[in-house]
């Protein structure tokens, strides 16, 4: 990978489409409140997506979301994930899901996918894994991530996925406060720990959390910059310069559409370079 030829490394993209697995129309019901939440139902296949961010000259960190024990639906493979990245080592960083119901065997999982397939981090998804992240459920897994002195990306506050759905789809929004990693952070100061998105309603405790523990960054995925909060833009530009990442959510966020509104949102000049690239070069240890 050229790190001086790229504009920006996105922290957070997802894998949509698989082209190994048929489609499992399982539990179709939260794509269709997905859609209409998020207005877009566009799902582009890995190849797809590849092509669109290295037109734009920007690396995508990639990866699924294994919720099998909670929604009852088939994963995109972890594995389709590294291969299509040995393939476009240009521009794709390979990050893979475990649901933590998986306990032990996920652990095993996580060892053979760094070991042996090169992943380079970790995504989960509280709110849709139905776990705390704090639930000893989790360790074995943390506890390879931490083992590899990898990251672990952690969705974080306010979930589209099942949003307007009876009961919420049954989905618990309490597992994404940010505040529950501070346990995750104590023990596993190893494990580089991203909070992904603007954690609304709980955005002053992922600050906090981020500004206590060392081990703990913020992603700004999932929204336009043009709508956080004041006080995330106000810590970005400064005592969590450092530690503060460009994420899209793509696909429902382009990555042009993103920075664009960036430029307008209140980010100093002088931290722009490191929010787009820098710190993630650091975090994902590309130099």
């Amino acid at each position: 990978m050229d790190i001086d030829a790229l504009l920006a490394i996105d922290m957070h993209t997802h894998a949509e489409v698989s082209c190994w697995n048929p489609f499992d129309n399982y539990g179709e019901e939260f794509d269709r409140a997905a859609d209409k939440y998020f207005r877009s139902n566009r799902r582009p296949t890995i190849e797809e997506s590849v092509a669109h961010y290295r037109e734009q000259r920007i690396a995508m960190v990639m990866f699924c979301v294994d919720a099998e024990a909670q929604m009852g639906r088939r994963r995109i493979p972890n594995e389709e994930i590294a291969e299509a990245a040995r393939k476009h080592p240009d521009v794709l960083i390979p990050f893979a899901s475990i649901d933590p119901h998986k306990g032990r065997m996920g652990a095993r999982e996580a060892r053979r996918l760094i070991e042996e397939h090169g992943v380079r981090g970790f995504k989960f998804h509280p709110t849709v894994q139905g776990f705390h992240p704090y639930d000893r459920m989790a360790w074995p897994i943390y506890e390879v991530i931490n083992e590899h002195r990898l990251p672990a990306v952690f969705h974080s506050g306010h979930s589209g996925i099942g949003s307007g759905m009876r009961c919420g789809g049954g989905l618990r929004l309490e597992y994404s406060n940010p505040i529950h990693l501070d346990e995750v952070a104590v023990n596993f100061g190893d494990m580089q720990i991203v909070i992904a998105h603007p954690s609304w309603p709980w955005q002053d405790e992922a600050l906090s959390v981020a500004m206590h523990k060392p081990n703990v960054w913020i992603d700004l995925s999932g929204w336009s910059p043009k709508y956080f909060p004041p006080q995330l833009v106000q810590y970005a530009n400064t005592l969590l310069k450092d530690r503060v990442l460009f994420g899209s959510d793509y696909p429902l966020i382009t990555p042009e559409r993103w920075m664009k509104d960036f430029l307008e949102a209140g980010f100093r000049p002088e931290v722009h370079q490191a929010i787009l690239k820098d710190n993630a070069v650091r975090l994902l240890g590309l130099r």
